[in-house]
């Protein structure tokens, strides 16, 4: 039991460092085209995620290989269960990747605006798709008695999913616009900081009606109790702060306000589904857990004790990464990486 909990909160924490870090990086690339005016700062642009894209991605595949490993049926039923949206999701990734690495290998404007569009609309679908997913499993999906998916890819598009979607897109973008204004100089800081401006409202407009539609979608108040309350409140705190001390013009502060916002509306998801790891819609004991999902004891151990080695070493690589590239990245021709 002391595994499976422990599990639990491990893939959970891989989900909650895949969000923070890839939002900034989705909200980077869909703010792209908006802010950068000509190619040495669409350059500069995405120089600034540059070292890290990629990296910020393999979160999301180290979270799908634990749940694969520690919780085989919970992976099963989700990913056969939301099959058409992860695809979605496959299809938006592979296509913002492809974009990083050509729009460089011509210098022809409209080639490089082509892909610049494509990185924007590959991270603003991807968003999307992550919104509705997670805003799905905290308000439960049509599970029948034998683990599997009902419903169809419609199912999902219901009113709280979409609103988690527009909501991961606002919010998103906003952490990718604070980003930017740590990591710019000259004309576009001063985009980005103009973009902050506008994007505050909408996230945080987004983000109140969401934990309103939470109360009302989900079973917050009698499964997660005070806990579940608690991390509402704290959502809504961050994301008033990030707003406060955009204000006065504190980036460091606000960006970690977003992070904070990002952390605690993945939290509110785990929390609601513990110690279920899909909620059944149709039938509350048709609804798989941490218990009926899992792997055997003896895998468990050995992962954990894999992870004890390994997830050390790769934070640890991963913060060395961020530390070496943390200087601004200016416009200047000489000084970009093509």
């Amino acid at each position: 039991m002391i595994l499976n909990i422990t599990w639990f909160i491990l893939i959970a924490i891989l989900y909650v460092g895949f969000f923070i870090l890839e939002g900034f990086d989705f909200g980077v690339g869909i703010l792209l085209p908006f802010l950068g005016k000509e190619d040495t700062e669409r350059r500069a642009i995405i120089n600034t995620i540059g070292p890290h894209w990629d990296g910020n991605e393999v979160w999301l595949l180290t979270a799908g290989g634990a749940t694969f490993a520690a919780f085989p049926h919970w992976y099963a039923t989700l990913f056969s269960g939301f099959y058409l949206p992860f695809f979605l999701l496959l299809v938006a990734l592979i296509i913002r990747g492809v974009s990083f690495e050509f729009r460089s290998l011509d210098e022809k404007p409209l080639w490089r605006s082509l892909w610049d569009w494509a990185i924007c609309l590959s991270s603003l679908v991807a968003s999307l798709l992550l919104g509705v997913a997670f805003a799905n499993l905290a308000r439960g999906i049509p599970i029948d008695a034998n683990m599997q998916y009902t419903g169809g890819f419609f199912n999902l598009l219901n009113w709280y999913g979409l609103l988690g979607g527009i909501t991961a897109i606002l919010v998103f973008s906003l952490h990718g616009a604070i980003f930017l204004c740590m990591k710019t100089d000259g004309n576009l800081v001063e985009r980005a900081g103009r973009a902050t401006g506008k994007l505050w409202l909408p996230a945080t407009i987004a983000v109140f009606l969401l934990i309103i539609g939470t109360y009302l979608s989900t079973d917050i108040l009698k499964h997660a109790g005070a806990t579940g309350i608690a991390m509402t409140i704290l959502t809504a705190l961050a994301i008033l702060l990030t707003g406060y001390y955009l204000l006065r013009a504190q980036d460091s502060k606000a960006f970690l306000m977003t992070t904070l916002t990002i952390l605690a509306l993945i939290a509110t998801v785990f929390i609601i589904m513990f110690p279920r790891v899909i909620i059944s819609s149709l039938n509350p004991e048709w609804s798989l857990t941490i218990l009926n999902a899992a792997s055997s004891s003896g895998t468990l151990h050995t992962m954990t004790i894999v992870a004890v080695i390994f997830v050390p070493i790769i934070l640890i690589y991963q913060g060395w990464s961020y530390y070496i590239f943390r200087k601004r990245v200016t416009t200047k021709t000489d000084e970009l990486v093509y």
